[in-house]
């Protein structure tokens, strides 16, 4: 009897073990959610972008003005925001209720008619991503540039 109850116990913390893992972690959905727009950025993708981002998102951007969405979406559109390279390395995540707050590095390389084009630009950044209805939408965004070479 005692075998059956530990085996029971084990094939149970098995099964329960199993579930979770398959489940798929808020922070594994806001880092592909964080590559999606990384990407969308990368190659001009407005659509994916209005998805991806809140239409009340506010961004601080690295050329210290207050952007809101229409004007993000236009300055795409007219080249001003043109990247030949894309990078970003998340260093943290953190969550507070339906907010995640992402933190890292990015390092960026304009191209075209983009302010410091064929230069390498490092920035910190900090995104901020609110869930609404079991969807996670960008909603606030801060970058500081650190280096221009």
């Amino acid at each position: 009897m005692k075998k059956i109850k530990n085996f029971v116990c084990c094939f149970l913390v098995f099964l329960v073990s199993d579930f979770c893992m398959a489940q798929q972690p808020e922070e594994i959905v806001l880092r592909d959610l964080e590559n999606a727009e990384r990407e969308a950025i990368l190659i001009g993708d407005t659509l994916t972008l209005i998805k991806l981002m809140s239409p009340d998102i506010v961004v601080n951007n690295p050329e210290n003005t207050i952007v809101r969405f229409d004007q993000i979406l236009a300055r795409i559109k007219k080249g001003a925001i043109n990247y030949s390279s894309f990078e970003r390395v998340i260093e943290n995540i953190a969550f507070v209720e339906n907010i995640g707050i992402v933190m890292g590095k990015e390092t960026i390389i304009p191209r075209g008619t983009s302010l410091n084009a064929g230069k390498t630009i490092v920035r910190r950044f900090t995104n901020i991503w609110i869930k609404k209805e079991n969807v996670w939408k960008m909603t606030a965004r801060q970058a500081t540039i650190t280096s221009i070479k």
